[in-house]
């Protein structure tokens, strides 16, 4: 605890690194296999994972984050959570490898029951590092998880581009998803060198067990209404127009899920561990909301901005189509940005059940919206979509809020200074587009307005907004000791 905030920066300094590098290297193998594959490659695996996926949910039973809310966990208990998540790990495996007949069914497509029994595998590898995992985020160390994170996605990515220059078409993706999770498995039991003993009774893992439980119902709904679209399109449209929109979907998704990812393990440990300190809790809350926003902001508006040129450049001439559904599908990241962290904010606190209530009222909300856009193809569910997220992001904020050490006001303050920086960037790039566009190539074209999107919001953010000292009070943090965080805690 003493050194809590430097643990904290240090880690999510580490996991944001490990984030870029992950995400320049997704995307490079998303450039390299679009080009490779057809978009039916694509569209085979996401007919699968659309619908095997939501088993993903249940692959760790929310034990993991139970064992990091915790303030203490026994060795006993994490031995026991160890088998228990194995046991899960295992049926979940049996139970995807027998839902395969269905799949080829549902879908008319025989190819699907292969690649399904061979995904099903990935449970196993994943049940098995789970309370590893969590060992390393309660000691903190994210920069240990950072380097082996990116190790297993640089080498599922390795095999999954050699196989598809092989001409082993989409079963280079199923390589890929499932080479990730037994490197990541392996590694993190070699760095931890924890060896689980038996599995006990009475050890007190009852109440993690219902943590876990309404924390894996929470993410059992969302996945379902997160994923549901991809099935309508699937069943009704074919597997090309689900292979656009899959990577429409999936490009857009990669910065904000990067960005979430690296700032989310780090402060839910960070938070779990000052759930008896109100005051920094709200401070450390707050920073963290405020350097997730403001570097999602402008990816969005130059994703929303300059869609075509992105579409060209990463994925080639062929997948234009999906250039429409990209743009589309932009405001989701932003309603997702903000909405997303407040989970950190619930699960430290304990309100996994209010969560649990949130996701109940927005998931039938978005499968609505999915079916409103249905007869339009991937276009109209990526309007309709949209349009749902971004109205439901202010009630949603005050409803997670609310009885919470964060009140309304102090989200939209937090919100509003990238956000209007965001407008004024995008404004300004656009205006610039109009007078420069047709005389440029797609390259140059695109590089040019990220230049100036970026210099203008970074302009804005820092010296408009007054966002400066922020900024340098986390360099600061790498070193020694906040200077802004009881002013912070003061003004908010």
């Amino acid at each position: 605890m003493k050194d809590l905030k430097q643990r904290t920066i240090r880690g999510g300094a580490a996991k944001f690194c490990s984030q870029g590098a992950n995400f320049l290297l997704r995307m490079g193998s998303l450039m390299i296999l679009a080009r490779l594959l057809d978009p039916k490659d694509f569209g085979l695996v996401g007919m699968v994972t659309a619908v095997i996926g939501v088993f993903s949910v249940f692959r760790d039973f929310g034990l993991s984050a139970a064992a990091v809310q915790r303030t203490s966990v026994t060795d006993e208990q994490s031995s026991t959570l160890f088998w228990i998540n194995l046991l899960v790990g295992t049926v979940l495996g049996f139970l995807v490898l027998a839902m395969a007949p269905f799949v080829v069914a549902f879908y008319h497509e025989r190819r699907l029951f292969g690649v399904t029994a061979v995904l099903a595998t990935s449970f196993l590898f994943n049940a098995a590092g789970v309370q590893h995992t969590a060992l390393l985020e309660r000691q903190m160390r994210f920069t240990t998880l950072s380097v082996i994170d990116f190790v297993s996605s640089l080498a599922s990515t390795a095999i999954g581009i050699g196989m598809a220059m092989h001409g082993f078409g989409y079963w280079s993706l199923v390589a890929t998803t499932t080479v990730t999770p037994l490197v990541y498995t392996v590694c993190v039991w070699l760095r931890t060198g924890w060896v689980p003993g038996r599995p006990r009774k009475r050890v007190g893992v009852g109440s993690m067990m219902r943590f876990g439980g309404t924390l894996t119902l929470n993410g059992l709904v969302m996945y379902i209404a997160s994923n549901f679209e991809k099935v309508l399109l699937g069943r009704f449209w074919g597997v090309d127009a689900l292979g656009i929109y899959g990577r429409a979907y999936q490009l857009i998704n990669i910065p904000t899920d990067n960005l979430n990812s690296a700032a989310g393990g780090v402060a839910f440990a960070a938070l779990s561990r000052l759930q008896g300190d109100p005051s920094r809790l709200k401070s450390y809350f707050l920073k963290g909301y405020s350097l997730v926003l403001s570097l999602t902001v402008p990816i969005t508006f130059t994703c929303a901005l300059f869609a075509d040129d992105m579409i060209l450049v990463l994925l080639g001439p062929k997948w234009k189509s999906a250039a429409v559904v990209f743009r589309l599908l932009a405001p989701t990241s932003l309603a997702f940005a903000i909405l997303n962290p407040l989970g950190w904010l619930l699960n430290s606190l304990g309100l996994v059940g209010r969560g649990l209530k949130i996701a109940l009222v927005l998931g039938p909300v978005m499968i609505t919206a999915y079916v409103m856009g249905l007869p339009y193809g991937p276009r109209g569910i990526a309007f309709f979509y949209s349009a749902v997220m971004i109205l439901s992001v202010l009630p949603l904020v005050a409803w997670v809020t609310y009885g919470t050490v964060i009140s309304l006001r102090d989200i939209l303050r937090v919100v509003s200074r990238p956000l209007l920086s965001g407008i004024v960037a995008a404004t300004s790039a656009f205006g610039l587009q109009l007078l420069y566009g047709s005389l440029l190539p797609p390259l140059p074209r695109l590089a040019l307005g990220v230049i100036v999107v970026l210099f203008v919001y970074l302009g804005m953010l820092l010296y408009v907004m007054g966002m400066k000292p922020f900024y340098l009070d986390l360099l600061r943090g790498f070193t020694g000791p906040s200077l802004l965080e009881e002013q912070l805690v003061a003004s908010t």
